[in-house]
């Protein structure tokens, strides 16, 4: 599917939770952070739902339950039922389903999340490569997967059986600090096996299904903090984005973005769905939001005005994407970034 290449952030004139119907939400550095909700977040969607606006929250982690996920929101003050989450097992367990017969046994690397899924195509969760499986899937097991896991996956992966991973993100947040994900462990199997698996997981299209089939969604929104898994994911699905600054992207990788990781919109935090969002304008060889105007010159980025530091953000992502084309900016933007706080 061709894409136009976006050269600025848009603006909208009504928040944009009346813009869509439906907002697609990643929750790691999005909703919560370490466990704990993130500021704004809470009362931010509680006032999105009430105002019509449909949430669902999209998560890469195959680990956990849909169940768990709505538990854990709902006793953060975000009321949500299991239907309103869709993970990356459940992506993972349709691709399987359609391409095995039904009651198959699926060798499983992974934890519980992967097992529910499975179960909800009629497909039968195993433990071993010796149970005849017809095929292998892996997710994310949590810190205590066992090693042995991985010589099971091989194992059947060397005997001709299919490999699915329900996503390859490197790594995952923990309360500790950035450990190993899911990709880190798809890696291990990868170069034992020389194998490729197929991949559900946002970025990639079978995740963007999933989340419509489940939703039902018209118009949607996707939330996101990171440029590589939820802009990028968008993206391939021909959908619009949020990117939220509370997680794990900064300025200089925004201007930087090429074309599948630019956002339609940028804002703070989660109180940009309850806004317009200010249009970006050209001037002068430039381009203006709000006070600020921001030009590509032949080193650097350069940034004139004031006012509010987002609007001068959505200004130098205009000057860096233009810049850059179909490309990847490498202007220098440090200086610049310094000026608003960023």
């Amino acid at each position: 599917m061709s894409q136009t290449v976006r050269m600025r952030p848009e603006g909208s004139d009504v928040p944009l939770s009346e813009a869509y119907d439906t907002a697609l939400l990643d929750l790691d550095g999005v909703v919560y952070a370490g466990g704990s909700a993130i500021a704004h977040a809470v009362e931010s969607l509680g006032a999105a739902s009430r105002g019509g606006m449909h949430l669902a929250y999209v998560t890469n982690n195959a680990l956990r339950t849909p169940d768990v996920v709505a538990e854990h929101l709902t006793e953060l003050g975000i009321p949500t039922g299991a239907s309103d989450v869709v993970t990356s097992a459940q992506a993972v367990a349709r691709l399987i389903s359609e391409q095995v017969p039904a009651g198959a046994r699926v060798l499983v690397i992974g934890g519980e999340g992967l097992r529910v899924a499975l179960r909800e195509r009629g497909l039968v969760p195993v433990e071993s490569a010796d149970d005849d499986p017809v095929a292998v899937v892996q997710g994310y097991g949590g810190p205590q997967l066992p090693w042995g896991r991985f010589a099971e996956a091989c194992y059947a992966i060397a005997r001709g059986v299919p490999w699915f991973a329900s996503n390859t993100d490197l790594t995952i947040p923990s309360a500790r600090g950035i450990a190993p994900g899911n990709g880190a462990a798809v890696e291990v199997v990868r170069i034992a096996t020389g194998a490729e698996p197929q991949v559900a997981g946002k970025p990639l299209p079978p995740m963007h299904r999933e989340t419509i089939l489940r939703t039902g969604a018209e118009r949607p929104l996707v939330v996101g903090d990171r440029l590589d898994t939820d802009i990028e994911g968008a993206f391939n699905g021909g959908v619009d984005s949020l990117l939220v600054l509370t997680g794990v992207t900064d300025g200089a990788q925004l201007l930087a973005a090429p074309p599948q990781h630019r956002p339609t919109y940028v804002d703070a935090d989660l109180r940009g769905l309850l806004t317009g969002q200010p249009e970006v304008v050209a001037a002068g060889g430039g381009f203006r939001c709000g006070g600020w105007t921001a030009t590509a010159q032949e080193e650097r980025l350069q940034l004139e005005g004031d006012g509010e530091a987002l609007d001068g953000l959505r200004a130098l992502c205009a000057a860096a994407w233009a810049a850059a084309g179909e490309g990847s900016c490498g202007l220098d933007g440090g200086k610049a970034l310094a000026r608003l706080g960023l």
